[in-house]
């Protein structure tokens, strides 16, 4: 049953794409469909096992690598840490699947479409039960393989191009730091192994290592590299810039990265080297500064997105910043607990604009929408509880969990917790703002649409319209049914799973906070709700040009990369690596210059044979003066020498 929950994906994408052209179109839909359908309930059926029933279970499969010193096994985790990524993985995926096989209808590359999704969700779920690094490397390469693959899937548009290369380059510079981070723990404890890394974590807690000639302690060095790779992977700030342009893709495909697959393979990478983690102080301060950044600086520049997807994009990079403090908190759990909730209700929204963009001739830039409410009353409904429990309404999912984070971040009692306490609660006014702008500007406002649209305008069929009511109720109804066993006081559910120091322990001081302090975000999201619908429903204009450029251009992170970092790097590789070097220095003294260096000397020594025998005579008479000359004034020459030199000179 446990091999079964990585088999199925991948017998179901290797079905699609060999096979996809011979069944169909709905062929391909209902057997991908159909296998991570059971893969899910067997997800489901482990999480019980494992987690309720605090049964882990390792498996041993088949020696890998087996090279000196190194010996690696590939084997399967299975944890608690484990089954809550897999049933938020294939949950999320099966209903993108249905979802998939209505909204890609017509579509004549849908089997590969589906074989792309299905191998998502094989890479993710390799990464996520992997107990070794180096198996966990080969999901993480994998989930950004079909990233590339699907936000590229309409290959003939340029811009998809861009957005998929784009992808695929800003993740690199991640994965770099999870090769260092590789490199680093083979380093320090010969090994790959989980098990044995966790283990030994304290022995070498207070070792040193040198790296780049300068001492470094040995697992703050770690933990940077892996925060590193976590920036990638997750979108935080400075390597943010590929998610919102990858929403060039199919919308489908939008809600499987982020809600399930790829950006969280970063927060989950954080809290699998918890254990790691919790001997480097350092590490833990930069991964609060860099999630309470990341959680700010996009809720900002998703005030004024007008594409209803990048909406959504950057608030999923701000929730991701919620994840990333509340790991450099120490409270792993809330982390893990807030990414389960979230990917409900942001699947709930990507594929509920994905019903708007459907229904209204593929139009996504909500300045052109409006009106919309009484011809979409059932999607207006899903967008309304994806957004509410996105900025935290009481009682619903993302309340939760969302809150949660604010309210340990505010028990911490110090400069740590108080700058993200603070920057979080911003980030769920701005939130509220732009979820209620969205709304306004796509369903409530005075309508935009041509006569011929919104005439047209009608309900998804009804496969779109079952993924949505499920993920609804799991957006309203997860939270407080798994809050308890999840991040409740005096839990076991994660066990040993994850390791957090008792004195970095705060959820019972949060649990007696002081009433303002815990209504504190709530109020700020109501509050912000209110500020955008009375901003947008009187149509109020406030002259802040400045702010709105700085805001819609992204804090000019684009611009700056571009002028400060592409362009000087593409100048490089062209004019001094490409022409200098590879065109210049290598074809000279390589083997291509030695060779045209040796072809053009022979053949230039080839023009002495004349064939005039005056020419050889006078060949022969200045070689021999010259030797002559040389034995006149060295009388140290070998023996040898003088022998053959003569004989050369007549050879010539």
């Amino acid at each position: 049953m446990y091999l079964l929950v990585l088999f199925l994906p991948l017998i179901s994408a290797f079905s699609a794409g060999i096979i996809g052209k011979k069944i169909g179109e709905k062929g391909a839909g209902i057997l991908t469909t159909s296998y991570i359908f059971i893969t899910c309930l067997i997800s489901w059926y482990l999480f019980y096992y494992v987690g309720i029933l605090d049964n882990p279970t390792y498996i041993n499969l088949f020696n890998w690598i087996t090279t000196g010193n190194l010996n690696i096994n590939f084997g399967l985790m299975f944890d608690s840490v484990t089954v809550v990524m897999l049933i938020v993985v294939t949950t999320i995926s099966t209903l993108v699947h249905l979802y998939s096989t209505s909204y890609m209808d017509g579509d004549p590359h849908l089997p590969r479409f589906m074989s792309y999704l299905s191998l998502f969700t094989f890479f993710m779920l390799i990464l996520v039960t992997a107990d070794n690094l180096l198996q966990l490397f080969i999901g993480w390469e994998g989930v950004g393989l079909c990233s590339y693959l699907l936000i590229n899937f309409w290959f003939t548009r340029i811009q998809a191009n861009k957005s998929a290369i784009k992808a695929m380059l800003v993740n690199r510079i991640g994965d770099i730091g999870i090769v260092l981070a590789m490199l680093t723990i083979y380093k320090i404890f010969g090994t790959f192994d989980f098990a044995t890394i966790f283990s030994m974590s304290y022995k070498v807690s207070n070792e040193n290592l040198i790296f780049f000639n300068c001492e470094f302690h040995a697992l703050t060095l770690v933990g940077i590299f892996i925060l590193i790779g976590a920036m990638g992977k997750s979108a935080q700030v400075g390597l943010h810039t590929w998610l919102p342009d990858a929403m060039e893709g199919p919308t489908p495909v939008s809600a499987l990265i982020h809600a399930a697959t790829m950006v969280t393979a970063g927060v989950f990478l954080i809290i699998r080297t918890s254990p790691l983690l919790k001997f480097t102080p350092f590490t833990l301060n930069c991964i609060i500064i860099v999630g309470a950044i990341t959680a700010f600086f996009a809720a900002t520049v998703g005030l004024v997105q007008n594409d209803l997807k990048k909406v959504i994009a950057y608030s999923t990079c701000s929730q991701l910043g919620y994840m990333v403090f509340a790991c450099g908190l120490s409270n792993y759990s809330i982390s893990l607990f807030h990414l389960m909730n979230h990917a409900f209700f942001k699947a709930l929204l990507f594929l509920s604009a994905g019903s708007i963009i459907h229904a209204i001739a593929d139009e996504q830039d909500m300045r052109k929408l409006g009106g919309v409410i009484k011809a979409l009353p059932f999607t207006y409904t899903m967008i309304l509880i994806g957004s509410l429990s996105l900025m935290g309404f009481p009682f619903l999912t993302g309340f939760y969990s969302k809150d949660a984070i604010l309210e340990i971040a505010y028990a911490k009692y110090n400069y740590k917790g108080y700058f993200a306490f603070w920057l979080g609660s911003i980030t769920a006014l701005f939130t509220a703002f732009y979820s209620f702008r969205l709304i306004f500007l796509t369903f409530i406002s005075n309508t935009k649409l041509s006569i011929q649209n919104f005439a047209h305008t009608h309900e998804s069929p009804l496969r779109i319209s079952f993924a949505l009511g499920l993920l609804a109720l799991g957006s309203i109804f997860i939270g407080y049914v798994f809050k308890d066993a999840i991040i409740g006081p005096g839990t076991s559910f994660f066990g040993s799973a994850i390791f957090i120091k008792p004195t970095n322990y705060y959820l019972f001081d949060a649990e007696f906070l002081s009433p303002s302090i815990k209504l504190f975000p709530v109020f700020l999201s109501i509050s912000g709700a209110i500020i955008s619908y009375i901003v947008y429903y009187f149509l109020i204009n406030v002259d802040i040009k400045p702010l709105y450029t700085f805001l819609n251009n992204k804090w000019h992170f684009d611009y700056i990369y571009n002028i400060y970092i592409v362009k000087p790097l593409l100048y490089f590789s062209h004019e001094i690596s490409f022409k200098v070097l590879d065109k210049g220095l290598f074809e000279l003294v390589g083997p291509l210059g030695i060779s045209r260096s040796l072809s053009k000397f022979t053949k230039e020594l080839s023009n002495l044979q004349s064939g005039y025998i005056y020419n050889y005579a006078f060949t022969i008479f200045i070689f021999t003066t010259v030797f002559i000359a040389l034995i006149s004034y060295s009388t140290s020459l070998p023996f040898e020498f003088l022998i053959i030199l003569p004989l050369f000179f007549l050879i010539i």
